[in-house]
């Protein structure tokens, strides 16, 4: 819903502006043309079902936990022949999954929410997923949902009428700092763990970027310039734990993510966050997480569905 509206209204207020407009028409759309309720029970009335859209149109896809569900045979369809006509297109939140279950992003640079972000690298490995808030490949656009459906839409704005019109808008909002698609959508390591240490922070980015083919503590402490037990005294005075342990979480952490948002084995899962031992990986989880792997994904379709591609 935040995503959604966030985009509704930056293109909507442009239409305010007192000279030059209206520079926008907004048809919402659904798959049967019967309202559509978000996940925290509002219901958006639309306009139509999944009408012919003109050339000239731009179509944005809206989605967020129920992305698999939502991406039915039929607006897969549609999907495929509207952006045949030559379309700008694009997708807010998860629903770049649904227009990769289209085959329309294949080769892309794409962004999603980051709670996702793994799941969808996984899922589809044609596909180089960014994170910053938005990304824009030629005519698809995608971005992370929330707050950056606002900063996508003013870039837009201003590729179609000028700087001027996207930052009257973006006043309009009361939106006085607009992000450009290079920002990263979460907050720095260093800020986020509350740590100023640039040594520390480091090894933690090292640490999220090889999760499958884990490193060892030398290697860690190599790679930032540091002695290994320089890094242990790090680890111990700022976070309270030793490296293994807080790498081990960053694992686990990618794994659970895994486990409820995609369709793979617990199997698969183990490998992708660099445990060569299903039984032990499936001993860690329980210990971190007080149930086994199996449990999540016990409940529910998972976001990414293997079989709908």
């Amino acid at each position: 819903m935040l995503g959604f509206t966030c985009a509704l209204e930056a293109l909507t207020l442009a239409n305010r502006k007192p000279s030059g407009g209206p520079f926008y028409k907004c048809l919402l759309l659904s798959a049967d043309g019967q309202p559509a309720p978000a996940w925290n029970g509002v219901t958006v009335e639309v306009d139509d079902g999944l009408i012919e859209l003109h050339r000239d149109d731009t179509l944005v896809v809206c989605a967020g936990e129920n992305a698999a569900e939502g991406s039915t045979k039929d607006v897969l369809s549609w999907l495929r022949r509207e952006t045949r006509k030559g379309i700008a297109f694009g997708a807010l939140s998860s629903g770049t999954y649904t227009l990769a279950l289209a085959g329309l992003i294949g080769g892309k640079r794409v962004t999603t929410h980051w709670e996702y972000h793994s799941a969808l690298a996984e899922m589809l490995p044609d596909v180089t997923v960014q994170d910053s808030i938005f990304s824009v490949d030629g005519r698809v656009f995608t971005c992370a949902g929330g707050a950056s459906s606002m900063d996508l839409m003013l870039h837009k704005i201003g590729e179609d009428y000028g700087p001027n019109l996207a930052d009257w808008v973006a006043e309009q909002m009361v939106y006085t700092a607009p992000r450009a698609q290079s920002q990263t959508q979460r907050i720095a390591t260093q800020g986020r763990i509350g740590v100023r240490h640039k040594k520390l922070a480091q090894t933690i980015e090292i640490m999220r970027a090889n999760v499958e083919e884990p490193l060892g503590p030398v290697e860690l402490a190599a790679a930032v310039g540091i002695s290994n037990r320089q890094l242990e005294r790090l680890f111990a005075k700022h976070l309270k734990v030793s490296p293994f342990k807080f790498y081990l979480s960053i694992r686990l952490e990618k794994a659970r993510d895994l486990l409820r948002q995609t369709g793979l084995s617990i199997t698969e899962i183990s490998i992708l966050c660099g445990f060569t031992n299903i039984s032990h990986f499936s001993r860690c989880y329980r210990k971190s997480f007080g149930v086994p792997p199996s449990q999540e994904i016990s409940g529910g379709k998972p976001l990414w569905d293997p079989e709908a591609r």
